[in-house]
């Protein structure tokens, strides 16, 4: 996993996309930060820009780094939540442009999965993490469902848990208001 990482925080560094095992399913990232390289990954996916992803952070305590207002009521729900959760917070900052949506939002992820929370402590800033699949195409469950299109796209490809075949399920996905009503996008 060590050489793994290390190298995967190289690419990132550099500008790079990877495909990595995340808390959830496989998923395509790069630095959150880097507009040219949250473009490549719109690219790859063949998705719109229109349609944002979301990012993943190893800890909570970051999240007002990158969103303006933060409700009280987040927290509580990050450290509630059996299962992984992704919030959508009404306005984003200090992250690449093209990866907010139209509004302004922007999902955000606290990832306790060892190899991708190593990734963004590693590369101190988030990562986007989005589905490893063109867009509109079913989600991998697994790495070996993952089309070829896709490992040949990105500049990386992590070794670690590849072989691991638990299916893997989407998060849990709320919209969280600035004045903390929540709304249930998928549970």
């Amino acid at each position: 996993m060590e050489d793994d990482l290390k190298e995967a925080i190289n690419i990132l560094k550099s500008g790079g996309v990877i495909l990595y095992p995340t808390d959830t399913i496989w998923g395509i990232g790069c630095d959150a930060t880097n507009e040219a390289a949250v473009a490549k990954v719109y690219a790859i996916k063949q998705r719109a820009e229109s349609k944002a992803m979301l990012v993943l952070l190893d800890d909570a305590s970051r999240l007002e780094r990158y969103v303006d207002d933060v409700p009280e009521v987040a927290y509580n729900l990050i450290e509630v939540a059996d299962k992984p959760l992704t919030i959508i917070y009404d306005s984003g900052r200090n992250l690449a442009h093209n990866l907010l949506a139209d509004d302004g939002s922007i999902g955000i992820r606290i990832t306790h999965e060892a190899f991708s929370a190593r990734l963004c402590r590693g590369l101190r800033r988030p990562i986007v993490s989005t589905s490893a699949n063109i867009s509109g195409q079913p989600s991998p469950a697994t790495f070996d469902q993952i089309s070829d299109e896709i490992k040949n796209a990105v500049d990386y490809v992590v070794k670690y848990r590849q072989d691991d075949l638990t299916p893997s399920m989407p998060s849990s996905v709320i919209k969280l208001g600035n004045d903390s009503t929540i709304k249930i996008l998928r549970s």
